[in-house]
């Protein structure tokens, strides 16, 4: 039976890629896509989803559009990471696909209550819309099969300050509701949490991408290099490769700038697959709480690993998997998805 995924993400480079992922992968059936403020605005990551589906030539799904603020806080974006748009040097039409009606908390809600048990939960942006979810119905940690979380950093640097990941760092009431509300989840419902302990060693190069573009049949394979200036455009003939290419230069480009190297992490498409494959990682439990009242260490994630708190696990902390099984099954997927979706526009493999 195919995996019923409900994705809640900020799209966003990264999230573009875990969103084509699931697309991409015949064990996973979309239910509903959840618009996260987080990248860029709200209704930019749900305009980004709807023209992903288009750009995939993917069947109708909902889509529906998240809280534009953080529980508490202004929201924060970070167009120098992703682009104004959300895709880097890409640029994605406007759909005519329609956004739901009803809202992201109130779809994830109604999906858990009519699918109760089956539903996988991906989170790879802030977790607003679950926070707001959850007020709505606090049972949503015994509905779900299981919940996956791109966020936080635990025995690892932060990528927004010294100690706090960017999701959480843009919603930490937010984080921290559903860590303290996933303490009521079973213990084989624990939700997984792919923090930058891991997701930062996710190191996608410039031999992925020219890879994924010759599985694809996309001509020309181009090899895309720090020396391209920033207004250099994908001639691939693939569309879905032109768009990734020109998406994922930015972010290569933002990395080097970074003095990280000429590479891109690819954080959400990591958690997206081990949304349909938990074998891919391995875990260690832990009970997370998030810290809200440090003067410089709000936001930071921390994870209790001996039970020194005196409380129950609250979560699977991913802290090993294998990289080159992951991107082997990046790049085949999504390279199959572009050609079956574009097939005129692929050479003989």
């Amino acid at each position: 039976m195919p995996v019923k995924v409900l994705m809640d993400n900020d799209t966003g480079i990264d999230d573009s890629l875990g969103l084509l992922y699931l697309l991409a992968s015949p064990e996973a059936e979309i239910v509903g896509i959840a618009s996260s403020a987080g990248n860029v605005p709200a209704a930019q990551v749900a305009a980004n989803n709807l023209a992903l589906l288009d750009l995939c030539r993917a069947p109708d799904i909902e889509v529906a559009l998240g809280a534009a603020e953080p529980l508490a806080i202004p929201l924060r974006t970070t167009e120098d990471t992703h682009g104004p748009q959300g895709v880097g040097y890409a640029l994605l039409p406007a759909s005519r696909r329609t956004l739901s009606e009803r809202s992201a908390a109130q779809l994830w809600v109604d999906l858990a209550r009519e699918h109760p048990g089956e539903i996988v939960g991906l989170c790879t942006g802030p977790v607003t819309n679950l926070a707001l979810a959850l007020r709505i119905e606090p049972r949503l940690p015994q509905l779900l099969r299981r919940l996956v979380i791109m966020g936080g950093a635990f025995n690892h640097p932060g990528n927004t300050t010294p100690t706090n990941e960017w999701n959480v760092h843009v919603d930490p009431e937010a984080a921290k509701a559903v860590y303290d509300a996933f303490a009521a989840a079973p213990a084989d419902r624990r939700p997984l949490i792919c923090a930058l302990d891991i997701t930062e060693t996710i190191e996608m190069k410039p031999a992925h991408l020219a890879l994924l573009a010759q599985r694809a049949g996309s001509t020309p394979v181009e090899l895309v290099s720090e020396i391209d200036p920033p207004q250099a455009r994908s001639q691939a003939s693939n569309p879905l490769v032109r768009f990734l290419t020109d998406a994922v230069r930015f972010y290569f480009d933002f990395h080097k700038l970074y003095d990280q190297g000429y590479l891109a992490h690819m954080h959400d498409p990591f958690a997206a697959a081990v949304a349909l494959d938990p074998d891919l990682a391995v875990t260690k439990p832990a009970t997370v709480d998030v810290e809200l009242s440090g003067t410089i260490t709000r936001a930071t994630t921390v994870a209790d690993w001996a039970g020194m708190w005196g409380r129950e696990p609250n979560a699977d902390i991913v802290v090993a998997t294998d990289p080159d099984v992951f991107f082997e099954r990046l790049i085949d997927r999504i390279a199959a998805l572009a050609a079956a979706a574009y097939p005129q526009e692929t050479s003989p493999q």
